[in-house]
């Protein structure tokens, strides 16, 4: 009962603070937003009784199977673009669920599962596959210690520190759940094994090799991320803007090296990416409107082998993070001037300016999520879970590639919904000034496995439902 009780406190806080930030989620109406066709916006059907007892049946008999594959998914990790085993896993169990499945799709490890059953709309639902290049601190007995070759080559350390593991195994779940429940729907699943959403390229390979073509425009795409501040089975929604824009930019600051006691005879490139660097905060502060959302982070500084020697180069890595195209482009060009403009002042000679070059191929378009998609799905939720276990939440500045498949030609309508899994205790004692919860990307990040999965497993296949048609 004490844990219950945490729960309803902490949901209660959670929907104080969505309605006070209702105004910030106007955000979604902003120039420069996707313009998609939406479906229907009539309000769902409440679920029958029978349909209610059919899934919790399906999930029930299932749990043990998808704590399993969630297990065994995190304890083998994959690094983006090397995704061959959990490709293999994910398109064995979609086939297992009764999906016709294609296995490397997109020139990759993309994985394609189709559920057909008649006529009706098509649901493209989707998980990412890959893992992060993070040493797992986490202490579970399913910990990963495998590794992987990063992009240098050099090995590194793999761990599913965001929670791609919970996607697939949900994912999973509801595919087996709308198998088990075909006779009272009818229509097209799409179930889109995703990889390399790490780098931003997945997504986009994926669809330029002719997902829709091949397997039918849909009528509107789902995802889910799991939350690393929302209590487990607690689901988080929004409309318009949910993820931004995010940009990774690489500075070479040339200079001209030398003895470190006789500076006077170099133009030395520590220094100078110094200014640089803080020259780059006032992009934000100084050039932004107050009112549109963007960061700027340098998150690599790399110069220098010896305490004495000035050096001929230091590398920079950023990322620039927006939601407004035309906010993102003011951004990169700032960027290019204040690099030029730092290094002329300091007396780099012109053939010495900072490189600088944005890495387009791994740009992470802002995610988009249909207004009217998302009131239905909401609705949903409510009817299946109750309105006190559906928060609204606020947009983020973190990125994500599932905003590409709402920005195709056909503009499909999506919805990228948020599920909690972190345990209310841990939520509570943080709040009081305990330790703080461990972010997404985090070492120490584990999902507490239930009611998230569960909860996961159910929302994916409730949406689902409540988008097809009825039998």
């Amino acid at each position: 009962m004490r844990h219950a009780h945490i729960l309803v406190l902490l949901v209660a806080g959670f929907l104080v603070q969505a309605c006070a930030s209702s105004a910030a989620r106007e955000i979604g109406s902003a120039p420069g937003a996707p313009k998609s066709a939406t479906p229907a916006e009539s309000a769902p059907l409440a679920p029958s009784a029978e349909l209610r007892s059919l899934v919790d049946a399906a999930v029930a008999a299932d749990r043990e199977r998808i704590q399993a594959l969630y297990k065994d998914l995190h304890a083998h990790p994959e690094l983006s673009g090397q995704e061959r085993r959990t490709a293999a896993v994910v398109a064995r169990e979609l086939r297992e669920a009764g999906c016709e499945v294609v296995e490397g799709f997109g020139g990759g490890h993309g994985v394609v599962g189709v559920l057909a059953n008649g006529p009706g709309r098509t649901i493209l639902v989707r998980a990412d596959l890959d893992g992060l290049p993070v040493r797992e601190e986490t202490g579970v007995p399913w910990a990963s210690r495998a590794t992987g070759r990063a992009a240098n080559g050099e090995e590194t350390p793999t761990m599913h520190a965001c929670g791609h593991d919970v996607h697939m195994s949900c994912l999973v779940g509801a595919a087996r759940v709308l198998a088990a429940t075909r006779a009272r729907w009818s229509g097209k699943v799409v179930f889109v094994g995703q990889p390399a959403e790490e780098i931003g390229v997945g997504a986009l390979q994926m669809l330029e090799a002719g997902l829709y073509q091949r397997f039918g425009v849909p009528d509107c795409a789902l995802a889910l991320h799991d939350s690393a501040t929302l209590p487990a089975g607690v689901l988080g929604v929004i409309e318009g803007w949910s993820m931004a824009n995010v940009d990774s930019v690489d500075i070479v600051v040339r200079g001209v090296g030398g003895h470190g006691a006789y500076p006077h005879a170099t133009k030395d490139p520590v220094v100078l990416a110094a200014r640089i660097v803080l020259a780059l905060q006032t992009i934000v502060s100084r050039e932004m409107r107050p009112i549109d959302p963007a960061v700027v982070t340098v998150g690599s500084i790399h110069g220098g082998s010896k305490h004495n020697v000035i050096p001929d180069e230091v590398r920079l890595q950023a990322t620039l993070r927006s939601y407004d195209e035309s906010v993102r482009q003011r951004m990169i060009e700032s960027v290019r001037r204040i690099c030029r403009g730092e290094a002329l002042a300091a007396g780099i000679p012109e053939d010495r300016l900072p490189l600088v070059e944005v890495a387009e191929s791994q740009h992470t378009p802002a995610t988009w999520n249909d207004p009217a998609l998302v009131r239905r799905v909401r609705g949903v939720f409510e009817q299946w879970f109750g309105a006190e276990r559906v928060v609204g939440i606020e947009p983020e500045m973190g990125g994500e590639d599932f905003g590409r498949f709402g920005r195709t030609p056909e503009r499909v309508p999506i919805c990228l919904f948020r599920l909690g899994a972190v345990d209310p205790v841990a939520i509570a004692a943080a709040a009081a000034g305990g330790t703080p919860l461990p972010s997404l990307h985090s070492s120490r990040f584990a999902p507490v496995l239930e009611p998230t999965l569960s909860s996961g497993t159910t929302a994916m296949s409730a949406a689902v439902l409540g988008l097809l048609e009825a039998r």
